[in-house]
């Protein structure tokens, strides 16, 4: 039976401790009841903390302890949940856990983070030079905090050597349906996913992010421009209409926007339409060739290409995914 342990912590995401608890408590169990066949528990879960006493997560649910960082002598999993207090309080409060991470490390024992809790792995210096992801939200946070780490914070889950890393809230069922299959293979891990009635193999988080395009900024020339294709986007023009419309050249057009926003106004422009595309997915049931015209596309395919490469989704299952109405 493989053998994991959860991290506790003040201030944690209780779901992404009680959630993993759950998910690997009941593979082997739960589609097994659900098919009438016999039972096989395939892994032993336990929560440790640095003292053995109960830890008070972030909603105020009280969850106890099983075992204490120092009786832990061997392990298949060390599992860390989600920081949901602020991080900065919880990596200060927690040097006992992030030295058991040390410790884990040098044992090989497989370790996997989910979401800001990847921040302890980055914090102990185990993601150094090594790919990792986090929560889309937290990514110039980590990014800044931990320059070493070669951050892939569009990916839903990453893999560097004996540790794992997912990003989301919530994505510590596709980590641990992940691990069930590297421990058990696909067909236990996909019957765990249908037992729990949940999608297994989702690609990315990028479909989850905000585009985060409209930075605070002081200059009053590009808010104005800001403002004009908010109203326009959907209208047919080039960089030189909009440069002649504000009395500016191209050139400076580029660089005022690069300067306050870190991007090209065609990126921008870009950033609005598939914002807007999104919102229609979500909420008509226009066809998906009139959505594209809506926002100003004309070309189904170069349509299709750019809204995969900014959600991660096409738009056809960006809506089966998003939609408010189906």
């Amino acid at each position: 039976m493989i053998q994991v342990i959860i991290l506790g912590f003040d201030g944690a995401l209780a779901s992404a401790i009680t959630g993993v608890l759950d998910l690997f408590s009941m593979a082997g169990v739960s589609w097994n009841r659900i098919q009438k066949q016999q039972v096989q528990r395939l892994f032993n879960v336990n929560i440790a903390t640095a003292n053995g006493h109960s830890i008070q997560c972030i909603n105020g649910l009280k969850i106890e302890a099983h075992l204490v960082f120092k009786e832990i002598k061997a392990a298949d999993l060390i599992v860390i949940p989600t920081i949901a207090a602020p991080i900065d309080t919880v990596l200060a409060q927690n040097a006992e856990l992030i030295e058991f991470l040390l410790q884990a490390y040098h044992q090989n024992w497989l370790i996997a983070g989910n979401c800001t809790g990847n921040f302890f792995l980055a914090e102990a210096g185990l993601l150094d030079d090594k790919q990792a992801t986090t929560h889309w939200g937290f990514k110039d946070i980590f990014q800044q905090r931990y320059p070493k780490v070669q951050l892939k914070a569009d990916q839903l889950i990453t893999q560097d050597g004996h540790i794992y890393c997912a990003g989301g809230g919530l994505a510590w069922f596709d980590l641990g349906l992940h691990l069930i299959d590297r421990f058990y293979g696909f067909e236990t891990a996909i019957h765990t996913a249908k037992s729990f009635v949940l999608d297994y193999r989702r690609d990315n988080q990028l479909s989850y992010s905000l585009m985060r395009i409209s930075k605070p900024h002081q200059d009053a020339l590009i808010k104005e421009i800001q403002n004009w294709l908010e109203q326009h986007y959907a209208e047919q023009f080039t960089l030189d209409d909009l440069a002649q419309q504000f009395n500016v050249t191209v050139r400076t057009l580029i660089r005022r926007f690069k300067a306050v926003l870190d991007i090209p106004p065609n990126h921008y422009l870009q950033a609005i339409r598939i914002e807007a595309a999104q919102k229609k997915l979500e909420e008509t049931e226009l066809p998906i060739d009139l959505v594209m015209q809506q926002v100003g596309y004309q070309d189904p395919s170069s349509f299709r290409r750019l809204f995969r490469k900014k959600t991660g989704l096409t738009p056809l299952d960006y809506r089966r995914r998003f939609s408010r109405r189906f």
